[in-house]
């Protein structure tokens, strides 16, 4: 309905404003059936009017509500221009203004209402006039320009020489047009998305142009431009709840070179995939209806090995020689007899406890090797660890792989990263001087690698109610999840009675902490990062994993804060694989008092759903301030604390009072429903993290889009200051690479209170 927006030029919402209001609340739908969200303003030094009559609108391009074109700011007299400004970070920055003008007043025969409007001294629009809405109607009610070529812009509405009233405005909005590369996505790729997002009610914020720009590139899906235009290349649709026949709109994205469809219950032939003839991946694991039988030009790829090809879990189809198959295969067992049997021996010396239980930092095996740290262990530690190095003569015997095989079935676990020696250990700490944390694991102790590298260095104590398993449980979960906010395990040690593992370091302490202490207080935007950032990795390990984990101890003291306040994931030994086909495990139930699922509790039936519920309760922290469990008379659980007060409808009452209101008041109730759903009884009520991800996602790119109208902002251009109330600030509107700041001046006066 924006006559700018067309297939090749986009549009991205910097504000909306509504002027003339009493209040500072946020008219959005049902008012505005598109649910556009007009902010409030005045001004004090403006004339708010409205009318409570229907105000007639010829407006179809842009159909603004009816409460939006009732109300109006006028001037106090024809002398004064009616100015707002708006500044940026660019002058390359391009923007689209409409203004919406309606006369509400019933002004006299002899009066007349006439204005010009100019941006920057360069005139608009030249004698406009409203006309008389009540008594004749109006012809057009709306006028809209671009701008551009500045980083300061000054839009003036000035009464003209013979006009009798004052210059009137109901509304405006300002838009940013991106700069895109104009070329908008192969239509027979948006025609076939369209038609997967409709056939299986994809819920991924799926809107507008699947590619382009590329900053709002949707969720799952990559692009590669092919002569110039956008093609959709890689699509990830693992575990979005997909269920029923398999759609022919797969095949008629034939850029793909990606296709993941796992953790879904899909069914059908896979035969019209036949037309990807770029395809490179297809994993289908996880769809126990589908038929795995590819078709004959997918068969021939795979045979060729130029197609990698997952059809159920665990089994990964990949180039193969069948003749040396036998040959590969015997000394494959062989190789794995031998270290079974090492591992064996290993594991029986590793259990065998040292008399004194009193030890805190264990001493090493007498007869264990050590030798200087060399200087090979660099790299992007996070995602390739790091080569094993050998230390010393007996690095055969301490440093074998070591075998588990528990109840559960999960197999022989191989330590890849760094191994260390107990000497190692006690050079990188400085003899354990610096301990940064005790945890039930036992204590953790700051050190520092022979290139620089901080690390966290958790030792076993024997005192511990955490043994051998959780350690080797923890060890094994780690090896194999790579992900920018799961904390990193750089390497190992269990040297003798020695029992440790090395992380990347997190400057910043914990969650927990954050909230908790007397220091700089965590802004609402920097909440919502860490609780996007925190839920991202939780929803790796949900569906990204091979099988996929539940953390079961999933609370803020388990989220780690990098220097630039990244949050990451801890703590491990708890985790337990399921099955997404299956995804509820039965087992004894362990974790954290105040974060415990209740279903959990109740059933021993653990789910994602269960951490879930552990997530939610850290939503509720990042917003209170307070911590699971609220000693007192009116104490008890956060959430029904929470749930009480909002109750009243005040939810001011449970937002942390250190973020002295510095917050978009929608964006927290965004947070705080979304924390409520997650915290419900029933874990088929509560979202996935998934869904949490997404929703996090837009509350804290509205807190973002708004975080610049409240107080605190200061912007010194105002030359006749007085004192603001709470609200009282420039309007600042914050897109995604450029920082406006907008204003509403009575000649240079300062503007009136933000809405919030």
């Amino acid at each position: 309905m924006y006559p700018s927006v067309n297939s090749s030029q986009s549009l991205i919402t910097v504000s909306r404003k509504n002027l003339g209001a009493s209040n500072y609340t946020i008219i959005r739908y049902p008012y505005d059936q598109y649910d556009r969200w007009w902010w409030n303003i005045t001004y004090k030094t403006w004339i708010d009017d409205y009318t409570n009559s229907t105000v007639g609108s010829s407006d179809p391009e842009f159909d603004p509500p009816v409460v939006i074109i009732q109300t109006a700011a006028l001037t106090t007299s024809t002398k004064d221009p009616l100015n707002i400004y708006w500044t940026s970070n660019s002058p390359s920055t391009k923007f689209y203004v409409v203004l919406h003008i309606v006369e509400i007043q019933d002004i006299l025969s002899t009066d007349l209402r006439e204005f010009d409007i100019s941006c920057n001294q360069r005139t608009l629009f030249s004698s406009i006039n409203p006309g008389f809405s009540q008594i004749k109607g109006l012809t057009k009610d709306w006028l809209s320009f671009t701008a551009t070529g500045d980083t300061y812009y000054l839009m003036s509405l000035q009464a003209t020489a013979r006009s009798t009233l004052p210059p009137l405005l109901n509304s405006f909005e300002l838009y940013q047009i991106p700069s895109a590369n104009g070329v908008p996505t192969d239509s027979g790729d948006v025609t076939a998305i369209n038609a997967i997002k409709a056939n299986y009610r994809v819920v991924k914020g799926w809107n507008g142009d699947p590619c382009v720009p590329t900053d709002y590139a949707w969720t799952g899906l990559n692009c590669t431009l092919y002569s110039n235009v956008p093609r959709i290349t890689h699509l990830n649709l693992s575990s979005s709840g997909l269920t029923g026949a398999i759609i022919s709109s797969f095949g008629n994205l034939t850029a793909l070179i990606s296709l993941d469809l796992s953790g879904n219950d899909l069914s059908g032939s896979l035969a019209f995939l036949d037309q990807l003839v770029a395809l490179t991946y297809l994993d289908i694991s996880g769809n126990e209806k589908i038929s795995t039988t590819l078709p004959p030009g997918l068969q021939k790829k795979q045979q060729d090995g130029t197609l990698t090809y997952k059809s159920k879990i665990g089994d990964l189809t990949q180039k193969s020689n069948k003749k040396k198959t036998p040959v590969v295969l015997i000394a494959v067992i062989g190789v794995v007899v031998l270290l079974l049997l090492a591992a064996a021996i290993i594991l029986v010396l590793c259990l065998r406890k040292r008399p004194d239980n009193q030890i805190n930092i264990p001493k090493p095996n007498e007869n264990t090797g050590s030798s200087p740290l060399t200087n090979n262990y660099a790299g992007n530690y996070a995602y390739s660890p790091a080569a094993n190095i050998s230390h010393g003569s007996n690095a055969g015997q301490n440093y074998a792989n070591i075998s588990k095989q528990n109840g559960s079935g999960e197999g022989i676990l191989n330590f890849e990263n760094r191994q260390f020696t107990y000497s190692d250990l006690e050079r990188i700490t400085n003899s354990f001087q610096n301990n940064i944390g005790t945890g039930g694991y036992g204590s953790v102790y700051l050190g520092v690698l022979e290139n620089g590298t901080q690390v966290a260095v958790k030792m076993r104590s024997h005192s511990s109610s955490q043994g051998v398993k959780e350690f080797l449980a923890e060890a094994q979960n780690l090896t194999r999840v790579h992900h920018k906010n799961l904390v990193s395990l750089l390497g190992y040690s269990m040297d003798g009675d020695c029992m440790a593992l090395v992380y990347e370091y997190m400057q910043e302490g914990t969650l927990q902490d954050k909230l908790r202490d007397n220091g700089k207080p965590l802004t609402w935007k920097q909440r919502l990062q860490i609780g996007h950032e925190s839920a991202q990795g939780l929803e790796y390990l949900h569906k990204a994993c091979s099988p996929p984990l539940i953390h079961r101890d999933v609370k803020t003291n388990n989220i780690l804060l990098s220097a630039n306040l990244e949050a990451k994931i801890a703590d491990f030994g708890l985790s337990r694989a399921f099955n997404n086909a299956s995804s509820h495990v039965s087992t004894a139930v362990v974790g954290t008092p105040g974060y415990l699922d209740p279903e959990y509790y109740q059933s021993y039936q653990l789910s994602e759903k269960s951490d879930v519920f552990s997530f939610g309760v850290v939503l509720l922290e990042i917003i209170t301030g307070k911590p699971p469990i609220i000693a007192g008379p009116e104490g008890g659980h956060l959430a029904k604390w929470v749930n009480q007060k909002l109750s009243r409808g005040d939810i001011e009452s449970i937002v942390d009072p250190r973020m002295h209101g510095q917050y978009d008041i929608n964006s927290v109730w965004k947070v705080t429903e979304l924390a409520r759903k997650c915290t419900e009884l029933s874990s088929a009520q509560r979202p996935t993290m998934s869904v949490t991800v997404a929703e996090l996602k837009e509350s804290l790119d509205l807190e973002i889009s708004t975080e610049g109208t409240r107080s605190g902002r200061t912007i010194n251009i105002n030359p006749h200051p007085h004192n603001y109330s709470r609200n009282d600030n420039f309007i600042s509107d914050v897109s995604q690479n450029s920082v406006f700041e907008m204003g509403y001046m009575d000649g240079m006066a300062a503007p009136g209170p933000a809405a919030r």
